[in-house]
């Protein structure tokens, strides 16, 4: 009777024993991109029936990326991948971070440079209508001091510069007609005939001048 207990309790304990290692094998498998059910059952030594059966998967070729599997194996293979692959995410995630910021401060100089360049051409124009514009004045203020001189010396040649001056049907300063002044001897009328007239005949007081040069008279 003892022996028969003995033997009893010997088999109970080797079958508590086949349980717990049994329980410490199985392992949960997250398939990733690339896993066949073959190769799961290879690196957790164990079988592809067993792995069906467990799963009770109805096509052992057809299993999807992130399904997770019960596999009565090794699972420190698992452990390790699963343990590598989180490691590496950060890198990756540290990678992307530092394109990202390198994008963003390539755009930010990109941007930069191109404000820069703007801002240079609107003030190119402006520099150049400046320019353009004091180059005007003084080319005005020239043709202004030149007809100025060539006027005056027109009305030095005629009557001295009198608006008084009278020599038969010529009257004034510019010795004027007296049927262009209509009658009007004011010194502001002749002024103003007088560049009508000078307009109207030869363009300018300059070539009434060369006029007068080449003929005494204008």
């Amino acid at each position: 009777m003892k022996i028969k207990n003995a033997l009893l309790s010997t088999a109970a304990a080797t079958a508590s024993l086949f349980a717990i290692g049994a329980t410490a094998q199985a392992a949960t498998v997250i398939v990733k991109a690339g896993d066949t059910v073959s190769q799961i059952a290879l690196d957790h030594n164990t079988t592809v029936d067993a792995i069906q059966q467990a799963n009770h998967l109805k096509d052992v070729n057809l299993i999807l990326v992130g399904q997770q599997l019960e596999v009565n194996g090794d699972d420190s293979t698992t452990t390790t991948t699963t343990t590598t692959t989180q490691t590496s995410q950060p890198a990756a995630t540290t990678q992307s971070s530092s394109q990202t910021t390198n994008q963003a401060s390539q755009s930010q100089t990109s941007q930069s440079s191109q404000t820069q360049s703007s801002q240079t051409q609107t003030s190119t124009p402006a520099a150049k209508t400046t320019t353009q514009q004091s180059t005007s004045s003084t080319s005005n203020y020239s043709n202004n001091s030149s007809e100025s001189a060539a006027k005056a010396w027109i009305a030095n040649k005629e009557s001295g510069g009198s608006y008084s001056a009278r020599n038969g049907q010529y009257i004034g300063k510019y010795q004027l007609s007296a049927s262009y002044l209509n009658g009007d001897y004011s010194a502001a009328n002749q002024e103003r005939v007088a560049n009508n007239y000078v307009a109207s005949r030869y363009g300018s007081w300059a070539n009434a001048k060369s006029h007068w040069l080449a003929n005494n008279w204008y």
